[in-house]
């Protein structure tokens, strides 16, 4: 299991950077139960071995007028992967693509697109989208609101799972 190469503080500092990733070092030290200088030691191995990947605002979307969450449900024509990682390189240059992930089944791609308006998506969508070389199908749904919104791990299901594995 991956998380066994983690000790508990490590886990701890990651649950807690990933709840609130702008407290100081001296605040994070005091949560997990540390100094300071080991801490930010540890913050910055768990950086370089990658199981932190950046720091970011939780920026709400509406606020700035992007009223529109869409999710695009892509089918290609081929699968092959030279295919399939181009289709992924023409997501990474789409601003209303926000993510893109490969899927198993029915579908090959779900995209989750933000834009300002419907027309906007629907430029996206007719000029961009579905003029793609390998897109065969496009099925979307237009998301009325959204329940939950919770980034990264469940580290409580992480804790049990190494609890009971002891």
């Amino acid at each position: 299991m991956a998380g066994t190469r983690l000790d508990a503080i490590d886990r701890k500092i990651l649950a807690e950077l990933q709840a609130d990733g702008r407290m100081t070092n001296v605040e994070l030290a005091t949560r997990v139960g540390i100094s300071a200088p080991p801490c930010l030691r540890r913050v910055r191995s768990l950086e370089e071995a990658g199981f932190i990947k950046g720091y970011h605002a939780d920026v709400d979307a509406r606020e700035l007028g992007f009223e529109v969450q869409v999710f695009a449900m892509v089918g290609l024509a081929s699968q092959a992967e030279s295919d399939l990682t181009a289709f992924e390189g023409r997501c990474r240059e789409w601003p209303l693509v926000r993510e893109c992930h490969m899927l198993n089944g029915e579908v090959d791609f779900i995209l989750k697109c933000v834009a300002p308006d419907l027309s906007s998506f629907q430029k996206f969508l007719t000029g961009d989208l579905l003029t793609t070389p390998n897109v065969e199908s496009v099925k979307t749904s237009l998301v009325i609101r959204g329940a939950k919104d919770d980034p990264g791990v469940p580290f409580e299901v992480l804790e049990e799972r190494l609890k009971n594995s002891a």
